[in-house]
């Protein structure tokens, strides 16, 4: 059989490079660029810090990316994190992974964007009752889904469109800031940084950790690796490109943001984009900026429903997880149970959960994962050296551990600065072991 004939037992692969930028710009540009600016500037108060935060953050991601893609490369197969944690460090490290992605990670970030979008956003232009924006964060999750099911195509070119739509307006919004705001070029650097100080490494920490939730997101592409035509190429080729220009639209809009106003004025302002926006063109620019953020979530949030299915169907496919969700839907050849039970325990996750305690869990357990997951290049190298690794990480062994480094700092800030929800988080990862002993039990049976 070919490579991209559909096999109904298993995924078509039928995406190409465009859809893994799509993938990695989209769930990256979400909602973090239009509020993470006003913490970052009411912490360090300096534009020349600020714009150091988001440089930082940005090369760490990239160091991040590098790494994932070698492993991206070497294991071309549907689940991303979940193979490569599995291949790594065995098959319990791998379920803890899968485990924690479907109860907090990324049907927690769902729910937070999907919450974000009914009760940030969509309020500017219709007013909702806390009953309707319940209800309009649980049909944002059901439409994804279902889009999801009918074709990985289908959700693909969703994809597409959002993050070409949100693409688009961030860059708009550049332009239109510098060409007709009357800024001043002195919000760049005044005031200047204080003295060197543990204070100021600290709310640099704080800052780094903000930044890198904003950039959150291009991982998620591996999920999707067994659906590519040639994945040992486009995976890494997706991933460089759709990360490097996140981080320069991200580092441009800061800039925009700071010509607009000073570092003082975007601490105190819950909406900069639109802010800004109304400070260049008027009231229509801000009403077209909360109504560009509604799409920018959506595509975040169809990122997550499109690849992250892909993780409980190879988990299950292992007999490590419910053997429904390994099924392929006959017609549209998705995982269609696996995209169904993300997207019921999402809206059950929106409607229970506030805001800011499921944007914890996922902070602190992503990070754990990240950090393991980048730390397998290295245990790889050393107890696989024969693999055939069709990409090698650019600057190894300096760039996975620093990103290693700062995984390891998000984590130990998270769970200093948020311990009861920390801890909350981690005894939802360690709740997997017995799942996982059952479920490894019942496939040894």
């Amino acid at each position: 059989m070919e490579q991209n004939a559909p096999d109904k037992a298993n995924l078509p692969r039928v995406l190409g490079v465009m859809s893994v930028i799509g993938i990695v710009m989209g769930t990256m540009i979400g909602s973090g660029i239009f509020i993470v600016p006003a913490s970052i500037a009411a912490g360090l108060k300096s534009p020349i810090l600020m714009l150091a935060v988001w440089v930082a953050g940005g090369l760490l991601t990239f160091f991040g990316a590098l790494s994932l893609s070698e492993l991206g490369a070497a294991f071309p197969q549907a689940g991303g994190m979940y193979v490569y944690l599995k291949e790594a460090y065995g098959p319990l490290t791998g379920f803890l992974f899968g485990w924690a992605l479907f109860l907090v990670i990324d049907s927690g970030t769902i729910a937070t964007l999907a919450v974000g979008f009914s009760t940030k956003y969509l309020p500017y232009f219709v007013k909702l009752s806390p009953l309707e924006a319940k209800a309009a964060a649980v049909a944002l999750i059901a439409f994804l889904c279902t889009v999801n099911i009918f074709g990985v195509k289908r959700g693909a070119l969703l994809q597409n469109v959002l993050t070409s739509i949100k693409f688009a307006a961030l860059a708009g919004l550049c332009v239109t800031v510098f060409v007709f705001a009357k800024g001043n070029a002195a919000n760049f650097v005044s005031p200047a940084p204080g003295r060197f100080s543990m204070g100021l490494v600290g709310k640099f920490g704080v800052a780094l950790v903000a930044a890198l939730w904003a950039y959150k997101g291009w991982e998620s592409s591996s999920f999707s690796s067994g659906e590519l035509r040639n994945p040992t190429r486009d995976l890494p080729l997706g991933i460089f490109i759709g990360t490097a220009l996140v981080i320069t639209l991200y580092i441009l809009a800061n800039l925009a943001y700071l010509y607009a106003f000073p570092a003082g004025t975007i601490a105190g302002s819950a909406r900069v984009a639109a802010d800004a926006m109304n400070f260049a063109i008027g009231p229509v620019g801000a009403s077209l900026i909360a109504f560009i953020i509604l799409f920018s979530i959506s595509g975040a949030a169809n990122g997550h429903c499109l690849t992250s299915p892909r993780v409980y169907f190879a988990m299950a496919r292992d007999g490590l997880f419910f053997r429904k969700l390994a099924e392929v839907h006959p017609k549209f050849l998705t995982p269609h149970f696996a995209i169904i039970a993300l997207g019921v325990w999402s809206a059950f996750l929106s409607l229970t959960g506030t805001f800011e305690q499921l944007y914890t869990y996922v902070i602190f357990g992503l990070w754990i994962f990240m950090g393991l997951t980048i730390t397998a290049v290295i245990v790889l190298r050393r107890k696989r050296p024969g693999l055939q690794r069709p990409y090698r990480t650019w600057g190894y062994p300096v760039t996975p551990v620093l990103f290693i480094l700062s995984a390891v700092f998000i984590s130990v800030n998270t769970v200093i600065n948020q311990f009861k929800q920390s801890m909350a988080g981690l005894l939802i990862i360690l709740l997997g072991v017995p799942a996982y002993l059952y479920w490894n039990n019942k496939r040894r049976e």
